[in-house]
């Protein structure tokens, strides 16, 4: 069986042990990220939806880092969204800003 190792963010280790998950775990070459929210620094919601999003992928990106990866290495993104047909132009704007021009994850 592969090792595992887990990836913590500095000065966030308490937070993801009070939630019981890590944030991601790399095993045989891969990285497996957790969901990232648009949380500030004290785990509480960014209410602000453009705000939020970039919390979250800047989040993503501070996982990323602490592994040794970065944007370029994501191939697989799942994105929850609450009520896209409102939201999903405003969230999906802020893709390039992250993961440059197409083509993107998947």
């Amino acid at each position: 069986m592969s090792k595992r190792d887990v990836v913590f963010l500095p000065g966030r280790r308490a937070l993801y042990e009070r939630n019981r998950y890590s944030p991601a775990v790399k095993s045989n070459g891969f990285l497996f990220v957790s969901g990232q929210v648009g949380s500030r620094e004290d785990g509480s919601p960014e209410p602000n939806l453009e705000k939020q999003v970039r919390l979250a992928f800047d989040n993503l990106n501070a996982v990323l880092k602490a592994a040794g990866c970065a944007f370029d290495d994501v191939v697989d993104v799942m994105a929850f969204i609450v009520d896209p047909e409102s939201n999903f132009e405003t969230i999906w704007k802020l893709v390039p800003e992250y993961w440059g021009d197409a083509p993107h994850p998947t």
